[in-house]
């Protein structure tokens, strides 16, 4: 039996019709408007760790991610090794459509972080699907006015809230329930949480050690389970 990845390779029409209804940018069109976006669709797999988008680069496209995770983030232009996770992405959500409204290079760069399905549009069909469905339209505006409202967050919690502060909240974001627990797992690291917050790796083990020993968290090897969610914030 194949993997369900692997089936995606061997999409019929009339399946990739209904994965695109389930994604919430379409979920207002009918047949015929969802066949005519997915005729215009390129699918591709990425790998763990493979970067997409790279700042500062033209882009023509769009993508919709149908499994895994990404990372939007911008690195550090005097230490590359430095970044910054801008936020993370999942299934139905997408990325890359702000220079089909103001034409500028790309603003951040995209990753996976975990194996990932999506699904490419280009802008001159994306286009065309707006004019046909103001529906979409509405729905971009509404994810780009969310995702400023959560950028304008960030910011304040950056500039107002101490280390403790910024990892307790980044912990309840990413939070998800898993067998009755609130639980953050892969493919978060905790390079990746120190990545959010806007500090060294070091100084978040700490940090956590302390939301431990205060009865807030249980860390485990590969996921931390949140006990108390009222944490410092």
């Amino acid at each position: 039996m194949f993997p369900c990845y692997a089936y995606l390779l061997f999409i019929r029409p009339f399946d990739e019709m209904h994965m695109l209804n389930a994604i919430p940018l379409f979920a207002n069109l009918n047949e015929m408007q969802l066949a005519s976006i997915g005729a215009h669709l390129a699918l591709k797999f990425y790998e763990k760790g493979e970067c997409i988008l790279n700042e500062g680069e033209i882009g023509d496209s769009m993508y919709i991610i149908l499994t895994g995770q990404v990372k939007v983030y911008s690195v550090d232009a005097t230490d590359p090794s430095r970044e910054v996770i801008l936020k993370t992405l999942g299934p139905g959500e997408f990325f890359g459509e702000l220079p089909l409204f103001d034409q500028e290079p790309r603003s951040a760069s995209v990753a996976t972080m975990e194996r990932c399905h999506l699904q490419i549009l280009s802008y001159r069909s994306f286009r065309r699907a707006m004019e046909a469905s103001p529906d979409i339209a509405q729905c971009v505006m509404e994810t780009l006015a969310r995702r400023l409202r959560a950028a304008t967050r960030k910011i304040g919690d950056l500039a107002l809230h101490d280390i403790s502060s910024r990892v307790s909240r980044a912990l309840l974001e990413l939070a998800i329930m898993s067998n009755g627990r609130r639980v953050v797992g892969e493919p978060f690291t905790q390079q990746d949480l120190a990545n959010m917050v806007g500090a060294s790796r070091e100084m978040v083990n700490r940090t956590l050690k302390d939301l431990e020993e205060h009865g807030y968290i249980s860390v485990e090897r590969k996921s931390i389970t949140i006990l108390n969610d009222r944490m410092p914030s």
